[in-house]
Protein backbone atom coordinates (compact mmCIF):
# COMPACT_ATOMS: atom_id res chain seq x y z
CA UNK A 1 0.00 0.00 0.00
CA UNK A 2 1.34 3.46 -0.85
CA UNK A 3 2.36 5.47 2.18
CA UNK A 4 0.12 8.38 1.17
CA UNK A 5 -2.98 6.14 1.14
CA UNK A 6 -1.98 4.68 4.51
CA UNK A 7 -1.73 8.18 5.97
CA UNK A 8 -5.15 9.06 4.57
CA UNK A 9 -6.67 5.81 5.87
CA UNK A 10 -5.39 6.46 9.37
CA UNK A 11 -7.04 9.88 9.45
CA UNK A 12 -3.91 12.00 9.94
CA UNK A 13 -4.84 14.34 7.11
CA UNK A 14 -7.99 15.42 8.95
CA UNK A 15 -6.04 16.03 12.16
CA UNK A 16 -3.72 18.42 10.36
CA UNK A 17 -6.53 20.08 8.45
CA UNK A 18 -8.10 21.05 11.78
CA UNK A 19 -4.88 21.81 13.64
CA UNK A 20 -4.81 25.49 12.75
CA UNK A 21 -8.48 26.00 13.61
CA UNK A 22 -7.80 25.08 17.22
CA UNK A 23 -4.06 24.36 17.73
CA UNK A 24 -4.19 23.59 21.44
CA UNK A 25 -6.95 21.00 21.12
CA UNK A 26 -5.67 19.41 17.95
CA UNK A 27 -2.07 19.18 19.11
CA UNK A 28 -3.36 16.80 21.74
CA UNK A 29 -5.38 14.95 19.11
CA UNK A 30 -2.21 14.56 17.04
CA UNK A 31 -0.17 12.91 19.78
CA UNK A 32 -3.21 10.80 20.68
CA UNK A 33 -3.37 9.61 17.09
CA UNK A 34 0.34 8.77 17.17
CA UNK A 35 -0.16 6.76 20.36
CA UNK A 36 -2.94 4.74 18.75
CA UNK A 37 -1.11 3.86 15.53
CA UNK A 38 2.41 3.46 16.94
CA UNK A 39 1.92 -0.15 17.99
CA UNK A 40 3.70 0.70 21.22
CA UNK A 41 6.90 1.83 19.43
CA UNK A 42 9.03 4.77 20.59
CA UNK A 43 7.41 5.11 24.04
CA UNK A 44 10.05 7.50 25.42
CA UNK A 45 9.93 9.71 22.34
CA UNK A 46 6.14 9.87 22.37
CA UNK A 47 6.16 10.65 26.09
CA UNK A 48 8.63 13.49 25.49
CA UNK A 49 6.48 14.93 22.73
CA UNK A 50 3.36 14.64 24.89
CA UNK A 51 5.10 16.52 27.71
CA UNK A 52 6.18 19.28 25.29
CA UNK A 53 2.60 19.62 24.08
CA UNK A 54 0.79 19.44 27.41
CA UNK A 55 3.13 20.70 30.16
CA UNK A 56 3.57 24.53 30.28
CA UNK A 57 6.65 24.02 32.47
CA UNK A 58 8.38 21.89 29.83
CA UNK A 59 11.24 23.69 28.02
CA UNK A 60 9.79 22.63 24.66
CA UNK A 61 6.24 23.82 25.37
CA UNK A 62 6.97 27.22 23.73
CA UNK A 63 8.96 25.47 20.99
CA UNK A 64 5.90 23.50 19.87
CA UNK A 65 3.84 26.70 19.71
CA UNK A 66 6.67 28.42 17.85
CA UNK A 67 6.59 25.69 15.20
CA UNK A 68 2.82 25.94 14.79
CA UNK A 69 2.92 29.74 14.63
CA UNK A 70 6.06 30.42 12.58
CA UNK A 71 6.24 27.54 10.08
CA UNK A 72 4.13 27.62 6.94
CA UNK A 73 1.16 25.28 7.67
CA UNK A 74 1.65 23.15 4.56
CA UNK A 75 5.40 22.87 5.18
CA UNK A 76 4.76 21.88 8.79
CA UNK A 77 2.20 19.28 7.79
CA UNK A 78 4.51 17.80 5.17
CA UNK A 79 7.49 17.65 7.55
CA UNK A 80 5.42 16.09 10.32
CA UNK A 81 3.92 13.46 8.04
CA UNK A 82 7.13 12.63 6.16
CA UNK A 83 9.57 12.71 9.06
CA UNK A 84 7.68 11.71 12.18
CA UNK A 85 5.06 9.42 10.68
CA UNK A 86 6.54 7.94 7.49
CA UNK A 87 10.24 7.92 8.37
CA UNK A 88 9.56 6.57 11.86
CA UNK A 89 6.18 5.01 12.68
CA UNK A 90 5.41 3.55 9.25
CA UNK A 91 8.96 2.65 8.19
CA UNK A 92 10.00 0.93 11.43
CA UNK A 93 8.13 -2.38 10.94
CA UNK A 94 9.30 -2.57 7.30
CA UNK A 95 12.93 -2.16 8.35
CA UNK A 96 12.57 -4.59 11.27
CA UNK A 97 11.21 -7.26 8.95
CA UNK A 98 14.12 -6.83 6.52
CA UNK A 99 16.67 -6.94 9.36
CA UNK A 100 15.26 -10.26 10.51
CA UNK A 101 14.97 -11.67 7.01
CA UNK A 102 18.50 -10.83 5.86
CA UNK A 103 20.32 -10.63 9.23
CA UNK A 104 21.98 -7.36 8.31
CA UNK A 105 21.68 -3.66 9.06
CA UNK A 106 18.90 -1.71 7.33
CA UNK A 107 19.35 2.06 7.48
CA UNK A 108 16.86 4.60 8.78
CA UNK A 109 18.50 7.37 6.73
CA UNK A 110 20.86 7.63 3.76
CA UNK A 111 23.47 10.38 3.35
CA UNK A 112 24.37 11.20 -0.27
CA UNK A 113 27.02 13.43 -1.82
CA UNK A 114 25.57 14.84 -5.06
CA UNK A 115 28.94 16.37 -5.89
CA UNK A 116 32.47 16.83 -4.60
CA UNK A 117 32.48 20.41 -5.90
CA UNK A 118 32.21 23.34 -3.51
CA UNK A 119 32.05 27.11 -3.88
CA UNK A 120 34.22 27.52 -0.76
CA UNK A 121 37.45 25.94 0.50
CA UNK A 122 37.11 25.76 4.27
CA UNK A 123 40.06 25.07 6.53
CA UNK A 124 39.93 21.51 7.88
CA UNK A 125 37.15 20.30 5.58
CA UNK A 126 37.68 16.66 4.63
CA UNK A 127 35.36 17.03 1.61
CA UNK A 128 37.89 19.31 -0.07
CA UNK A 129 40.26 16.34 -0.35
CA UNK A 130 38.01 14.77 -2.99
CA UNK A 131 38.45 17.57 -5.52
CA UNK A 132 35.61 18.94 -7.63
CA UNK A 133 35.23 16.41 -10.43
CA UNK A 134 33.01 13.75 -8.86
CA UNK A 135 29.22 13.66 -9.18
CA UNK A 136 26.28 11.34 -8.72
CA UNK A 137 23.89 11.76 -11.63
CA UNK A 138 20.26 12.65 -11.01
CA UNK A 139 19.29 9.18 -12.23
CA UNK A 140 21.70 7.52 -9.78
CA UNK A 141 20.36 9.50 -6.82
CA UNK A 142 16.80 8.83 -7.93
CA UNK A 143 17.52 5.09 -8.09
CA UNK A 144 19.15 5.09 -4.64
CA UNK A 145 16.05 6.74 -3.19
CA UNK A 146 13.76 4.29 -4.98
CA UNK A 147 15.73 1.39 -3.51
CA UNK A 148 15.64 3.06 -0.11
CA UNK A 149 11.88 3.53 -0.22
CA UNK A 150 11.44 -0.19 -0.84
CA UNK A 151 13.46 -0.73 2.36
CA UNK A 152 11.30 1.72 4.32
CA UNK A 153 13.80 4.60 4.17
CA UNK A 154 12.05 7.98 3.92
CA UNK A 155 14.77 10.31 5.24
CA UNK A 156 17.64 11.48 2.99
CA UNK A 157 20.50 13.83 3.69
CA UNK A 158 22.91 15.51 1.29
CA UNK A 159 26.49 16.57 1.95
CA UNK A 160 29.49 17.17 -0.27
CA UNK A 161 31.28 19.17 -1.43
CA UNK A 162 28.57 21.77 -1.28
CA UNK A 163 25.33 19.93 -2.12
CA UNK A 164 23.51 23.09 -3.20
CA UNK A 165 25.84 23.33 -6.18
CA UNK A 166 23.27 20.76 -7.40
CA UNK A 167 20.22 22.51 -5.95
CA UNK A 168 18.11 22.14 -9.09
CA UNK A 169 18.53 18.37 -8.99
CA UNK A 170 17.86 18.33 -5.23
CA UNK A 171 14.57 20.14 -5.78
CA UNK A 172 13.69 17.67 -8.55
CA UNK A 173 14.31 14.78 -6.15
CA UNK A 174 12.17 16.44 -3.46
CA UNK A 175 9.40 16.91 -6.01
CA UNK A 176 9.58 13.37 -7.37
CA UNK A 177 9.77 11.70 -3.95
CA UNK A 178 7.11 13.69 -2.14
CA UNK A 179 6.71 10.99 0.54
CA UNK A 180 10.31 11.54 1.73
CA UNK A 181 11.97 14.18 3.90
CA UNK A 182 15.22 15.73 2.71
CA UNK A 183 17.90 17.87 4.30
CA UNK A 184 21.38 19.05 3.33
CA UNK A 185 24.49 20.04 5.24
CA UNK A 186 25.26 23.29 3.44
CA UNK A 187 27.44 26.37 3.90
CA UNK A 188 24.28 28.37 3.17
CA UNK A 189 25.82 30.84 0.75
CA UNK A 190 23.83 29.54 -2.23
CA UNK A 191 20.44 29.96 -0.54
CA UNK A 192 18.59 32.88 -2.11
CA UNK A 193 14.99 34.06 -2.52
CA UNK A 194 14.41 31.88 -5.59
CA UNK A 195 15.66 28.72 -3.87
CA UNK A 196 13.60 29.50 -0.77
CA UNK A 197 10.53 29.79 -3.00
CA UNK A 198 11.32 26.36 -4.45
CA UNK A 199 11.61 24.97 -0.93
CA UNK A 200 8.23 26.46 -0.14
CA UNK A 201 6.80 24.81 -3.22
CA UNK A 202 8.09 21.27 -2.59
CA UNK A 203 7.72 21.54 1.21
CA UNK A 204 9.91 18.54 2.10
CA UNK A 205 13.40 20.05 2.26
CA UNK A 206 14.97 21.53 5.42
CA UNK A 207 18.64 22.60 5.21
CA UNK A 208 21.20 22.43 8.03
CA UNK A 209 23.49 25.45 7.63
CA UNK A 210 27.09 25.12 8.85
CA UNK A 211 28.01 27.79 11.38
CA UNK A 212 31.00 27.34 13.69
CA UNK A 213 30.47 30.43 15.83
CA UNK A 214 30.27 34.15 15.23
CA UNK A 215 31.75 36.29 12.45
CA UNK A 216 35.46 36.02 13.28
CA UNK A 217 35.43 32.24 13.73
CA UNK A 218 33.26 31.63 10.66
CA UNK A 219 35.16 33.88 8.29
CA UNK A 220 38.58 32.69 9.48
CA UNK A 221 37.63 29.15 8.44
CA UNK A 222 35.31 29.74 5.49
CA UNK A 223 36.40 33.08 4.02
CA UNK A 224 35.65 36.77 4.44
CA UNK A 225 31.97 37.68 4.25
CA UNK A 226 30.63 34.14 4.68
CA UNK A 227 29.11 34.89 8.11
CA UNK A 228 27.04 37.74 6.67
CA UNK A 229 25.97 35.51 3.77
CA UNK A 230 24.82 32.87 6.25
CA UNK A 231 22.80 35.39 8.26
CA UNK A 232 21.19 36.60 5.03
CA UNK A 233 20.20 33.02 4.16
CA UNK A 234 18.80 32.43 7.64
CA UNK A 235 16.67 35.57 7.43
CA UNK A 236 15.30 34.58 4.03
CA UNK A 237 14.29 31.15 5.30
CA UNK A 238 12.72 32.59 8.45
CA UNK A 239 10.79 35.21 6.46
CA UNK A 240 9.42 32.49 4.16
CA UNK A 241 8.32 30.45 7.22
CA UNK A 242 10.54 27.52 6.26
CA UNK A 243 12.14 24.91 8.52
CA UNK A 244 15.91 25.03 8.77
CA UNK A 245 18.61 24.30 11.29
CA UNK A 246 22.30 24.70 12.08
CA UNK A 247 25.19 22.26 11.83
CA UNK A 248 28.28 23.02 13.89
CA UNK A 249 31.54 21.22 14.59
CA UNK A 250 33.10 21.76 18.00
CA UNK A 251 36.87 21.63 18.41
CA UNK A 252 39.42 22.37 21.11
CA UNK A 253 39.46 25.96 19.85
CA UNK A 254 35.76 26.82 19.50
CA UNK A 255 33.91 24.55 21.96
CA UNK A 256 33.07 27.34 24.41
CA UNK A 257 31.76 29.60 21.67
CA UNK A 258 29.63 26.82 20.16
CA UNK A 259 28.07 26.10 23.55
CA UNK A 260 27.63 29.70 24.69
CA UNK A 261 24.21 31.08 25.51
CA UNK A 262 24.89 33.95 23.11
CA UNK A 263 25.45 31.55 20.21
CA UNK A 264 22.31 29.53 20.90
CA UNK A 265 20.23 32.69 21.38
CA UNK A 266 21.50 34.02 18.06
CA UNK A 267 20.48 30.81 16.31
CA UNK A 268 17.03 30.89 17.89
CA UNK A 269 16.48 34.58 17.18
CA UNK A 270 17.23 33.98 13.51
CA UNK A 271 14.57 31.28 13.27
CA UNK A 272 16.45 27.96 13.45
CA UNK A 273 14.47 24.95 14.65
CA UNK A 274 17.28 22.45 15.23
CA UNK A 275 21.04 22.20 15.69
CA UNK A 276 23.36 19.25 14.95
CA UNK A 277 26.55 19.42 17.03
CA UNK A 278 29.44 17.33 15.71
CA UNK A 279 32.68 16.40 17.45
CA UNK A 280 35.75 17.21 15.34
CA UNK A 281 37.10 14.13 13.55
CA UNK A 282 40.76 14.08 12.35
CA UNK A 283 39.89 12.73 8.90
CA UNK A 284 42.27 13.29 5.99
CA UNK A 285 46.04 13.16 5.71
CA UNK A 286 46.40 16.82 6.69
CA UNK A 287 43.87 16.80 9.56
CA UNK A 288 45.20 18.26 12.81
CA UNK A 289 44.91 16.17 16.01
CA UNK A 290 45.43 19.45 17.92
CA UNK A 291 41.77 20.26 17.25
CA UNK A 292 40.64 17.17 19.18
CA UNK A 293 39.14 18.06 22.54
CA UNK A 294 40.90 17.30 25.80
CA UNK A 295 38.86 15.12 28.21
CA UNK A 296 37.85 18.08 30.38
CA UNK A 297 36.80 20.03 27.28
CA UNK A 298 34.62 17.22 25.99
CA UNK A 299 33.12 16.80 29.46
CA UNK A 300 32.25 20.50 29.39
CA UNK A 301 30.49 20.09 26.03
CA UNK A 302 28.71 16.92 27.19
CA UNK A 303 27.21 18.68 30.21
CA UNK A 304 26.70 22.08 28.60
CA UNK A 305 24.64 20.91 25.62
CA UNK A 306 22.40 18.87 27.90
CA UNK A 307 21.90 21.95 30.03
CA UNK A 308 21.13 24.16 27.03
CA UNK A 309 18.60 21.84 25.46
CA UNK A 310 16.76 21.54 28.75
CA UNK A 311 16.24 25.30 28.82
CA UNK A 312 16.32 26.58 25.22
CA UNK A 313 13.52 26.15 22.63
CA UNK A 314 15.78 24.44 20.10
CA UNK A 315 15.94 20.76 19.17
CA UNK A 316 19.58 19.72 19.61
CA UNK A 317 21.58 16.60 18.86
CA UNK A 318 25.12 16.12 20.18
CA UNK A 319 26.26 13.59 17.62
CA UNK A 320 29.12 12.07 19.63
CA UNK A 321 27.85 12.43 23.20
CA UNK A 322 24.28 11.20 22.66
CA UNK A 323 25.24 7.58 22.03
CA UNK A 324 23.14 6.39 24.98
CA UNK A 325 19.96 7.40 23.16
CA UNK A 326 20.76 5.31 20.05
CA UNK A 327 22.75 2.46 21.62
CA UNK A 328 26.15 3.55 20.36
CA UNK A 329 27.47 3.82 16.82
CA UNK A 330 24.72 4.34 14.21
CA UNK A 331 26.96 3.93 11.16
CA UNK A 332 27.45 0.98 8.84
CA UNK A 333 23.77 1.07 7.93
CA UNK A 334 22.60 0.44 11.48
CA UNK A 335 20.84 3.79 11.28
CA UNK A 336 22.57 5.37 8.30
CA UNK A 337 25.31 5.04 5.69
CA UNK A 338 27.14 7.44 3.40
CA UNK A 339 27.35 7.26 -0.40
CA UNK A 340 30.01 9.62 -1.70
CA UNK A 341 30.08 11.45 -5.01
CA UNK A 342 31.99 8.57 -6.61
CA UNK A 343 29.26 6.11 -5.65
CA UNK A 344 31.36 4.44 -2.93
CA UNK A 345 29.27 3.18 -0.01
CA UNK A 346 31.01 4.20 3.20
CA UNK A 347 29.81 3.19 6.67
CA UNK A 348 29.98 6.79 7.91
CA UNK A 349 30.63 10.29 6.62
CA UNK A 350 33.87 10.23 8.63
CA UNK A 351 35.02 6.71 7.73
CA UNK A 352 36.35 6.92 4.18
CA UNK A 353 36.71 3.24 3.37
CA UNK A 354 34.55 1.06 1.15
CA UNK A 355 34.34 -2.38 -0.42
CA UNK A 356 31.26 -1.64 -2.55
CA UNK A 357 29.96 0.93 -5.00
CA UNK A 358 26.33 1.77 -5.68
CA UNK A 359 27.05 1.59 -9.43
CA UNK A 360 27.91 -2.08 -9.05
CA UNK A 361 25.69 -3.32 -6.21
CA UNK A 362 22.19 -2.74 -4.89
CA UNK A 363 21.66 -1.16 -1.49
CA UNK A 364 20.69 -4.52 -0.02
CA UNK A 365 23.81 -6.16 -1.45
CA UNK A 366 25.90 -3.35 0.09
CA UNK A 367 24.28 -3.95 3.47
CA UNK A 368 25.41 -7.58 3.21
CA UNK A 369 28.95 -6.80 2.02
CA UNK A 370 31.94 -7.76 4.22
CA UNK A 371 32.50 -4.16 5.42
CA UNK A 372 28.90 -3.53 6.44
CA UNK A 373 28.48 -7.00 7.96
CA UNK A 374 31.60 -6.42 10.05
CA UNK A 375 29.93 -3.29 11.38
CA UNK A 376 26.69 -5.22 11.96
CA UNK A 377 28.43 -7.98 13.87
CA UNK A 378 30.55 -5.61 15.98
CA UNK A 379 27.99 -3.04 17.12
CA UNK A 380 27.96 -1.60 19.69
CA UNK A 381 31.71 -1.13 19.70
CA UNK A 382 31.82 -0.28 23.41
CA UNK A 383 29.48 -0.94 26.32
CA UNK A 384 30.07 2.66 27.37
CA UNK A 385 27.84 4.68 25.03
CA UNK A 386 29.99 7.80 25.46
CA UNK A 387 32.67 5.84 23.58
CA UNK A 388 30.60 4.84 20.54
CA UNK A 389 32.88 5.33 17.53
CA UNK A 390 35.17 2.59 16.16
CA UNK A 391 37.58 5.31 15.05
CA UNK A 392 37.60 8.11 17.63
CA UNK A 393 37.21 6.18 20.90
CA UNK A 394 38.01 2.61 19.79
CA UNK A 395 40.62 2.96 17.02
CA UNK A 396 41.75 -0.65 17.20
CA UNK A 397 38.19 -1.65 16.26
CA UNK A 398 38.37 0.31 13.00
CA UNK A 399 41.80 -1.12 12.21
CA UNK A 400 40.31 -4.61 12.57
CA UNK A 401 37.18 -3.74 10.55
CA UNK A 402 39.16 -2.49 7.57
CA UNK A 403 41.65 -5.35 7.69
CA UNK A 404 38.96 -8.03 8.07
CA UNK A 405 36.71 -6.66 5.32
CA UNK A 406 39.43 -5.72 2.87
CA UNK A 407 37.96 -2.23 2.47
CA UNK A 408 40.03 0.39 0.64
CA UNK A 409 40.45 4.13 1.13
CA UNK A 410 37.96 6.11 -0.96
CA UNK A 411 39.95 9.34 -0.95
CA UNK A 412 40.72 9.96 -4.60
CA UNK A 413 43.35 12.66 -3.94
CA UNK A 414 45.34 11.44 -0.93
CA UNK A 415 44.43 7.91 0.18
CA UNK A 416 44.87 7.48 3.92
CA UNK A 417 45.78 4.15 5.46
CA UNK A 418 43.62 3.07 8.34
CA UNK A 419 46.65 2.97 10.63
CA UNK A 420 47.52 6.57 9.75
CA UNK A 421 43.96 7.64 10.52
CA UNK A 422 43.66 5.67 13.75
CA UNK A 423 47.09 6.72 15.02
CA UNK A 424 45.68 10.25 15.30
CA UNK A 425 43.02 8.89 17.67
CA UNK A 426 45.04 6.48 19.85
CA UNK A 427 46.13 9.06 22.43
CA UNK A 428 42.75 10.76 22.41
CA UNK A 429 40.94 7.46 23.05
CA UNK A 430 43.25 6.50 25.91
CA UNK A 431 42.87 9.90 27.59
CA UNK A 432 39.08 9.99 27.14
CA UNK A 433 38.41 6.50 28.52
CA UNK A 434 38.77 7.29 32.27
CA UNK A 435 36.60 10.41 31.96
CA UNK A 436 34.04 8.53 29.85
CA UNK A 437 33.87 5.78 32.50
CA UNK A 438 33.29 8.39 35.19
CA UNK A 439 30.52 10.13 33.23
CA UNK A 440 28.88 6.86 32.21
CA UNK A 441 28.73 5.55 35.78
CA UNK A 442 27.26 8.85 36.94
CA UNK A 443 24.67 8.71 34.17
CA UNK A 444 23.64 5.15 35.07
CA UNK A 445 23.27 6.15 38.72
CA UNK A 446 21.14 9.11 37.68
CA UNK A 447 18.88 6.90 35.55
CA UNK A 448 18.42 4.45 38.43
CA UNK A 449 17.18 7.31 40.63
CA UNK A 450 14.82 8.51 37.90
CA UNK A 451 13.23 5.10 37.51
Amino acid sequence: MKVSSTISRLGLTKVFDHLYKDPETNLRHLIGWADRVSGGRFPKQRASIRAAIEDPNNAYYPYVRHVVKDVDPEVMKTAAVNFFIKANLISAPIQDELRKKYNCNIPWAILLDPTSACNLHCVGCWAADYGNHLNLTFEEMDDIIKQGERMGVYFYLFSGGEPLVRKKDIIRLCEKHEDCMFTAFTNGTLIDEDFADEMLRVKNFAPAISLEGFEEATDSRRGRGVYKDVLRAMRILHKKKLIYGISCCYTSENYKSITSEEYWDMIIENGAYFVWCFHYMPVGVDASPKLLLKPEQREFVYKRIRELRSTKPLFAIDFQNDGEFVNGCIAGGRRYLHINANGDAEPCAFIHYADSNIREKSLLEIMRSPLFMTYHDGQPFNENMIQPCPMLENPDKLRAIVETSGAKSTDMQSPETVDHLCSKCDTYAACWEPKADELWKARQAQKEKEY
